[in-house]
């Protein structure tokens, strides 16, 4: 596979460190790999610096891995081709379908809703989601250490507040690769003339300030660490799809590795897990206390009865039936697993309310 000049300039670079670094190590470690950060991210590039530190620490120095932030090795393709090809270890990345083609279960809207059914869709080893998303990574060549997610998304632009459907009108909004969220997307807005654009998401500020798009789906770290407060006026919090990336490392070196350091790993893996967790959530209501503080900003909360009309017309059954079925079909065959998943989430969404119910008597 072809690599740009950027990720092999940035390798040869890295190598020289190690190179020049070696001689004043104590104990040489068995392994010296790399860390690709896909995101601008502070608030996850600290959870992503600590489970490199907890591997050296759990793997008693054996295993050493160096961590590039802020997508120092290259863009998120550039470095998911890196870490397949194996010439980067490990990364955290966004599996879009152009990448991974069954990584659309993170972004399927309205199936995650809160923190706590995050933590029970993703969790290690059967959780629902997490079950075809590891399925869908082994066939690209990569194994899932751990989910990193930033929360909800809402959706934002610089035209008007969006509190019904209607108000898509003529709005030009930027998409990804995220197919779920683009035919939820369109579904809700269909009939209002809305239009959408794919654009990368470093490029995202750029075209929202220029105009290039009116709006996108967003979320609070983004809004803020990614400053997209500033070149949007309006944010509408709808919760209507969970933000989570995947922590992988390239498969046929984790097969390779013997279980000691397999268990040192994953040991990590929980630990940033949970601090990545723990981050978020308390992060988020200080991006919402920033927010409310900006002068030409706008944050609208919809009611409940205002939620469920963009949710029915999201028509999510209809895109599971034409996204995820015909994939998991021919993965999990025989095991009907599009209503596995689906009863599931809504067990745990029940899970979730009652259990709010139960702390709120």
């Amino acid at each position: 596979m072809v690599r740009t000049c950027f990720v092999r300039k940035a390798l040869a670079a890295a190598a020289v460190v190690m190179i020049l670094g070696a001689g004043t190590a104590s104990a040489a470690p068995e392994y010296k790999w790399r860390f690709g950060q896909t995101s601008v991210r502070a608030s996850q590039g600290k959870s992503y610096k600590l489970f490199c530190e907890l591997i050296k620490k759990y793997s008693n120095g054996r295993i050493e891995v160096e961590f590039f932030p802020d997508n120092q090795l290259g863009t998120l393709n550039e470095i998911f081709h890196a870490v397949q090809d194996g010439e980067i270890e490990m990364c955290g990345f966004a599996p879009y379908v152009n990448l991974v083609p069954g990584g659309m279960f993170n972004w399927m809207p309205w199936t995650v809703e809160s923190w706590e059914e995050c933590k029970m869709a993703f969790s290690r080893p059967d959780g629902c989601l997490y079950v075809p998303l590891e399925e869908a990574m082994k066939e690209v060549g990569v194994h899932i250490l751990f989910t990193v997610s930033q929360g909800s998304y809402g959706i934002g632009n610089s035209v008007r507040p969006i509190k019904t459907p209607a108000d898509f009108k003529n709005l030009k909004m930027r998409v990804s690769s995220s197919l779920g969220c683009v035919r939820g997307l369109q579904n809700m807005a269909e009939g209002t003339g809305m239009t959408v654009e794919t654009v990368p998401w470093g490029d995202l500020y750029n075209a929202l300030a220029k105009g290039v798009v009116d709006g996108c789906w967003d979320m609070w770290p983004s809004l803020v660490e990614e400053r997209h407060c500033e070149v949007m006026k309006y944010y509408t919090s709808l919760d209507w799809m969970w933000d989570a990336n995947q922590v992988v490392i390239n498969a046929e070196l984790w097969a390779k590795l013997p279980d000691d350091l397999k268990a040192a790993i994953r040991k990590a893996a929980d630990e940033a897990e949970t601090d990545q967790y723990a981050i978020q959530i308390a992060e988020e209501d200080n991006f919402k206390e920033f927010l409310k503080k900006q002068p030409n900003f706008e944050i609208y909360y919809p009611t409940e009865a205002e939620r469920a009309e963009f949710r029915n017309r999201a028509r999510n059954l209809d895109n599971w039936n034409d996204l995820c079925k015909p994939w998991l079909d021919k993965h999990f065959p025989g095991q009907d697993m599009t209503v596995k998943i689906l009863d599931q989430l809504r067990i745990n969404r029940e899970k979730v309310l009652a259990d709010k119910a139960a702390a709120a008597k």
